[in-house]
């Protein structure tokens, strides 16, 4: 957990279409699927582990599914080391790193931060 008490958002994307937020506020990782994402037709959870609803998914440490997004071993090293970012400040990782994934998932930062 970082001193800094910034509000973290990143918009989520499936096969490059917003399906919703990702944020960490008040102590939580919150994931909310976007309203008008819910009602199209045939649209695909993000994971099987979180399923298409309405109410957010909140977590106090990073929600498992984005913590897996985020790169592992010597590239994680290079992102640390390149953006002195402190390794267990994960929503950062994640803003930052997840912009272009492997799979049709991916995470880009909102206001700013991760760019």
């Amino acid at each position: 957990m970082t001193a800094s008490h910034e509000h973290k958002r990143g918009r989520v994307l499936v096969d490059d279409r917003f399906a919703g937020i990702i944020e960490e506020r008040e102590g939580l990782c919150i994931f909310t699927y976007d309203k008008a994402y819910l009602e199209k037709e045939g649209v695909k959870p993000i994971s099987l582990t979180l399923p298409l609803r309405s109410e957010p998914y909140e977590e106090k440490t990073m929600i498992p599914f984005f913590d897996g997004l985020i790169p592992e071993g010597w590239l994680l090293n290079i992102i640390t080391d390149n953006w002195k970012i402190d390794p267990r400040d994960r929503m950062s990782l994640l803003l930052l790193a997840c912009k272009d994934c492997i799979g049709n998932v991916s995470v880009v930062a909102e206001n700013g931060s991760g760019t």
